[in-house]
């Protein structure tokens, strides 16, 4: 156990890297603090569907507006939420943002010079089922430009957010593209020192579920701990 945990704290993010600028800002200086999580924080909150509203999961219509659709290549994004051990997790609550066909968010403050587009906010949510499937139908994002060392492009990506059980169960990811050559080059999945711990992050375009006239399907499972865990967003 001692030599996996090891293992697993080798092939974490780095706090701070030296080509990931902002790190540098935001990276801790002294050594961290450890707390005991309140029995709150260990027993809740629990959510359930009352707080998905329809379209939740399809943010090609979620802010639609007089009927319109989102702008770009519809993509559908699917996959299994598992723990150590592969069992599939139930009833965890995942959230999803991102940057629209063109590469930018709707957010105050993006200056990215490209238009909003009116019938995409690029949020949405939904709950896993009793076998921890999850699925969304969405654009696929475009890649951006962003200041770091001079400017660099970061690759099309789809950040995600879930909650287990409880307050302490908790992930923040990103989800990449496969065959996108922007990865390679990208500072923040670069950050991660071991190269089989980032190919977990890259989704899997796959063709059984794909819509060959209208849809790209892409495969993206998510573990939440032990060895081959989704690696948690740290900067």
């Amino acid at each position: 156990m001692k030599l996996i945990l090891e293992k697993i704290k080798k092939s974490q993010p780095k706090r701070f890297a030296k080509d990931y600028k902002s790190t540098l800002f935001r990276s801790p200086k002294k050594k961290l603090l450890e707390f005991i999580p309140t029995n709150t924080e260990m027993t809740g909150p629990l959510f359930d569907e009352k707080i998905i509203d329809k379209n939740a999961n399809d943010l090609t219509l979620n802010f639609s507006q007089n009927g319109g659709k989102a702008l770009g290549q519809e993509i559908f994004v699917y996959g299994i939420v598992k723990d150590e051990f592969g069992k599939p997790q139930s009833n965890v609550l995942i959230e999803i943002w991102q940057a629209n066909s063109g590469g930018k968010y709707r957010h105050q403050s993006d200056n990215n010079d490209v238009s909003l587009d009116p019938n995409f906010a690029g949020c949405g949510r939904f709950l896993t089922s009793k076998d921890g499937r999850y699925h969304f139908k969405t654009i696929q994002p475009g890649a951006y430009p962003y200041p770091n060392r001079g400017i660099e492009w970061r690759p099309m990506h789809i950040h995600f957010s879930l909650f287990g059980r409880s307050f302490a169960q908790r992930l923040v990811t990103q989800m990449y593209f496969e065959g996108d050559p922007l990865i390679s080059t990208c500072p923040m999945i670069n950050s991660i020192p071991d190269k089989k711990s980032r190919k977990l992050l890259i989704s899997k375009l796959d063709f059984s579920k794909t819509e060959s006239d209208k849809i790209l399907a892409y495969n993206f499972d998510l573990v939440l701990r032990g060895i081959n865990q989704t690696y948690f967003e740290r900067n």
